[in-house]
């Protein structure tokens, strides 16, 4: 049970970190040369052809390489291209046919590299690099939608059917409104494309909200007749008629309002679909809708005629696409974006992977590969951007499990989704490992952030890259560049994330966070009343700090004193456990069962295995973490666990800096005197097990009066 983490197998803390073949090709006896055409596929053109399909490969086998280390064809997270074979080259051909009859295998073409993204940086300095996320505020319960408008609003929603406004700064956020939108979870948020409108769903209380962003004001509601699964907005930013539509839960209609029209008749319904819709996404430049149902068949149709939009599509017949792709293999897409420029969408299902489309033509961009099994075989790799410490992994894999569990109990968790950058060259979206952002054009992750946040599993995200007058001034790379060298107009990319079960609502930027000396002043901002169980044990640490706990323990061991100082006013809890334990003789004649010289030595587990012990209250306790108190020095003491805030009796003292376990494990006290006991300890001869052969043990504590 109480373990740190290692990087060996098994519990405990962890010690540092330290092409494709081508097809061969017969020349024909007569020495005529034989070709075999390599065309994009049916109704599409060169720029738009079928980059990926999907096989079940491996994950990620290519991502992270340079463009001109990995083939065009290879696969990120899973994908790999459908390119076909590669004939000889008509050079060849033609010195076959001069000098006669050829047998055996021609040689393969030269590999022709792919040409990098061309104002690759310009585009990335555009985008959130922050590895930790800069702020954090609260809701009252589950935030599990958040939306960016163009209007420089950030909206988020909660399981309780609250919904908060705020606005964003040239840093940061702040607070505008809060309405209490449904009597149930918040089911469904849709921005119009002009960022002036939003509208909510919940099935709950069977009704649609409907507010105006710059004002933040519910300007109308909606009571339907119906139970509702998905909403957008169908009308372009010039537009006077605001049209909405609802997708039903029970039945495959989509019905059509007017969001100003003041009634709750619908305008319009939609009958394009066999099963219930599930997502569904506006194209603005296309005026056309994509949409999924429980069956996995992905739709087009258009926001006027409500029918198949023909002239805005490259292809006539839904067999020439890769539409079904989601039906094949029997998943759905309850998650669905489209790129800001209206070229691609893309899908995120059950079965963790990420579909890119080509909106024109309907065929396969990408496919990325999330699933459990692709990010267990990415941890056995070298490559280290996408490896964590074992018991990290670990912990994450537990997550990722519950996940699915309450997903089977529990329509209400949302799914991940996946989000362009304004130009479309970039998809970011959650994973196990952290955010990824991934350069679509060379099939690579350019960047991971919030890899280092081990508590946080993100799932929505939404990204602000600045309102309309900021994407002018980046509509083209070269002038981005001669702003940005006259000092320019400039903004503050985030993305905007929740994630799985916490009340909160994330804000990754270009800025680390800052150190603040008060928990008060961190990144956590506490702006609402924490929940009650939260209430309680601010309760427990009021009292504990009334009661004046020791500043300091005397450690008898067999090698000899060990003298700790405690940090009674940061860690209040974990000080109160711990000298409750030692003053009721709880650590008598323990082991120091686990010794890692160069790391540290560990203790408190009364069964001497590391599996036993629990906290002076029954059971485990919650982590208490301080920005003051990190592993940046030998002779830490830290509480030893099993994830998050599972704390019990079990500690550890490191014999070197340990920052890789700053945020996973609460940091209490530092040794005073006795360090030399303690490099005694280190030395111990231990077996496979990292156990001494000969028993070091605790004698007993010392605590003051």
């Amino acid at each position: 049970m109480g373990t740190v983490t290692d990087d060996r197998p098994g519990d405990g803390p962890a010690a540092r970190d330290a092409s494709a073949t081508p097809a061969t090709a017969i020349a024909a006896a007569s020495g005529k040369r034989k070709e075999r055409e390599e065309g994009p596929g049916d109704g599409v053109d060169a720029g738009q052809q079928r980059e990926n399909r999907e096989t079940g490969g491996t994950a990620e086998a290519a991502v992270g390489r340079s463009a001109g280390e990995a083939a065009e064809g290879r696969s990120v997270g899973g994908a790999e291209t459908g390119g076909r074979g590669v004939e000889a080259g008509a050079g060849a051909g033609a010195e076959a046919a001069d000098l006669g009859p050829v047998v055996g295998p021609a040689m393969p073409k030269a590999k022709k590299k792919k040409k990098p993204l061309e104002f690759e940086r310009v585009y990335l300095d555009a985008l959130p690099s922050a590895e930790m996320y800069e702020k954090s505020y609260m809701h009252r319960d589950w935030v599990t939608h958040v939306a960016v408008s163009d209007a420089d609003f950030i909206i988020t929603g909660s399981r309780d059917g609250h919904l908060k406004f705020w606005k964003k700064k040239a840093v940061g956020v702040e607070f505008a409104k809060h309405f209490r939108a449904h009597l149930g979870p918040v089911e469904g948020l849709a921005v119009s494309a002009d960022g002036t409108l939003c509208c909510t769903i919940s099935s709950q209380d069977k009704a649609a909200k409907i507010f105006d962003i710059a004002t933040f004001d519910m300007i109308s509601m909606l009571k339907l007749p119906f139970a509702p699964s998905a909403v957008c907005w169908l009308f372009k930013p010039d537009n006077a008629k605001a049209k909405l539509s609802i997708a039903d839960k029970d039945s495959p209609d989509i019905h059509i309002f007017d969001a100003r029209g003041g009634t709750n008749e619908a305008v319009g319904r939609v009958k394009v679909h066999g099963a219930p819709v599930v997502a569904m996404q506006y194209n603005t430049a296309a005026d056309a809708v994509v949409s999924t149902d429980s069956s996995g068949l992905i739709e087009y149709w258009s926001a006027e005629t409500y029918t198949f939009p023909s002239s805005r599509v490259r292809f006539k017949y839904k067999i020439d696409t890769d539409l079904y792709a989601l039906a094949k293999v029997k998943t759905t897409a309850p998650s669905l974006e489209i790129s800001p420029d209206g070229s691609q969408f893309a899908t995120v299902s059950p079965d963790r992977r990420i579909r890119v489309f080509w909106f024109a033509t309907g065929k396969l961009r990408r496919t990325y590969d999330e699933s459990l099994e692709a990010a267990q075989e990415l941890q056995r790799g070298d490559v280290p951007l996408y490896r964590l410490d074992a018991i990290d992994f670990g912990r994450r894999l537990a997550v990722e499990r519950e996940m699915e569990r309450e997903r089977e109990k529990d329509d209400d968790v949302p799914t991940p989704n996946a989000v362009f950058d304004e130009t479309g060259n970039f998809i970011i979206y959650p994973t196990l490992l952290g955010i990824k952002v991934v350069n679509l054009h060379e099939n690579k992750v350019a960047r991971i952030l919030g890899k280092v946040e081990s508590n946080e599993r993100f799932l929505r995200l939404a990204l602000y890259q600045g309102g309309k007058a900021a994407r002018r001034i980046r509509k083209i790379a070269s002038i981005a560049n001669s702003q940005d060298a006259k000092g320019g107009p400039s903004v503050d990319p985030t993305v905007v994330a929740c994630a799985f079960k916490k009340h909160r609502f994330y804000l990754f930027s270009q800025r680390e966070p800052e150190e603040g000396e008060e928990p008060s002043q961190g990144r956590d901002v506490f702006n609402e009343k924490p929940p009650p169980e939260e209430m309680l044990a601010l309760a427990d640490v009021a009292r504990t700090s009334a009661s004046a706990l020791p500043d300091s323990v005397v450690v008898h061991t067999t090698m000899g004193d060990i003298h700790l100082k405690l940090y009674t006013e940061e860690c209040p809890r974990t000080v109160e456990n711990f000298t409750t334990h030692c003053g009721n003789g709880y650590y008598d004649g323990l082991l120091f069962h686990r010794v890692i010289k160069g790391f540290m030595v560990q203790t408190g587990c009364p069964l001497g295995d590391g599996t036993g012990g629990q906290s002076i209250w029954g059971g485990e306790f919650e982590d208490e973490f301080h920005k003051s108190l990190r592993h940046d020095r030998p002779f830490t003491l830290s509480m030893a666990n099993a994830g998050p805030n599972t704390n019990g009796s079990q500690f550890f003292i490191t014999t070197v800096a340990t920052p890789w376990l700053d945020n996973k494990h609460t940091v209490f006290g530092r040794v005073v005197k006795g360090m030399d006991v303690v490099q005694l300890i280190e030395k111990a001869k231990v077996d496979r097990n990292d156990k001494p052969y000969e028993d070091i043990k605790i004698l007993n504590v010392t605590v003051p009066k």
